[in-house]
């Protein structure tokens, strides 16, 4: 297929990286390389690791790269794995890296992924498709108290009891096997006027189930545990989250990075030693424009948050 994915906030991410054509960076989420190719594009003597658990993303990178994959090394691979990724190339200190925690474009797309709550496909929702885990497997295999736990948590779902309730009553049945079977089954557990608004009844929950079964926050947790410790001094980290879990956990391992004395403030000397590690690029998070809006509705809820090592 031809792919059209539209790379969300690319000229703010460029600038925010502030690209040394020498410098080794890093793109976690190559996806359909939109961010990525711009990156190595502005390379000459640099490199770009590019990192993608999905195989047809990795498939797919040399045409995307064309003339530019001489600067390029494709890893397929968790970008949460990236400290022994890099280890591995003998890499030992990098001077940008970006992250896009959003689901690629084609993923969504293509409905036989079973990403989707508007085509019908087998539950799926892999975005590593040799990885054990399925949405079956969660949806028919998990018990009613984790249903409830992940739809609250992940999806930040207000009907999460009566919608777990309701897929386990059914699959007593028979398994749930599909993605309009799943969706039909969600949009029945919710009130008639949860129904009519705007955004479709299973959108939140197919988010959280998409989530635990790519253990996506855990993959961001990982990430930020190492990243901080892989940049060079004057390397900037650049994220880009979709849902406020994900920011909020952004946006908290930033504020650790950056504080420093952490002493009572009745204390008349600093005792603790604590110094900051890096500072933030911008104190709010940056949001997408009007006219990218217009051309591109996904990168609605994108929020680019970005930090340089001290």
């Amino acid at each position: 297929m031809e792919y059209t994915h539209k790379p969300v906030l690319l000229d703010e991410c460029l600038e925010g990286l502030d690209i040394r054509p020498g410098g080794v960076y890093v793109d976690g989420t190559l996806g359909r390389a939109g961010h990525a190719r711009e990156i190595a594009a502005r390379l000459t003597t640099g490199r770009l690791v590019a990192i993608d658990r999905d195989q047809a993303a990795i498939d797919a990178a040399p045409a995307q790269f064309g003339p530019l994959m001489d600067r390029v090394t494709l890893v397929r691979g968790n970008f949460g794995d990236v400290a022994p990724i890099l280890d591995s190339h003998g890499i030992h200190g990098v001077d940008g890296m970006l992250f896009d925690l959003g689901v690629s474009s084609p993923q969504l797309d293509e409905a036989e992924r079973g990403f989707s709550y508007l085509n019908d496909a087998p539950l799926d929702m892999r975005m590593d498709q040799s990885a054990p885990l399925t949405a079956r497997e969660v949806v028919n295999g998990w018990s009613r108290e984790e249903l409830c736990r992940i739809l609250r948590d992940y999806g930040e779902e207000r009907y999460a009891g009566p919608i777990a309730a309701a897929i386990v009553r059914a699959r007593e049945g028979k398994p749930i096997d599909t993605t309009l079977e799943l969706a039909e089954l969600i949009k029945s557990a919710m009130p008639a006027k949860a129904r009519r608004e705007k955004q479709h009844p299973a959108k939140r929950s197919f988010q959280a189930i998409r989530i635990a079964v790519n253990d996506e926050l855990g993959e961001v947790e990982r990430m930020l545990a190492s990243a901080l410790d892989l940049l060079v001094p004057g390397g900037r980290i650049a994220v880009i989250s979709f849902h406020s879990l994900e920011d909020r956990l952004v946006k908290t391992a930033f504020a650790s990075w950056t504080q420093g004395c952490t002493c009572p403030p009745d204390f008349p000397v600093c005792v603790c030693g604590k110094k900051p590690r890096a500072k933030l690029i911008g104190r709010k998070p940056i949001v997408a424009g009007e006219a990218e809006l217009n051309e591109n509705p996904r990168a609605r809820s994108a929020k680019l948050r970005i930090a340089e090592k001290l």
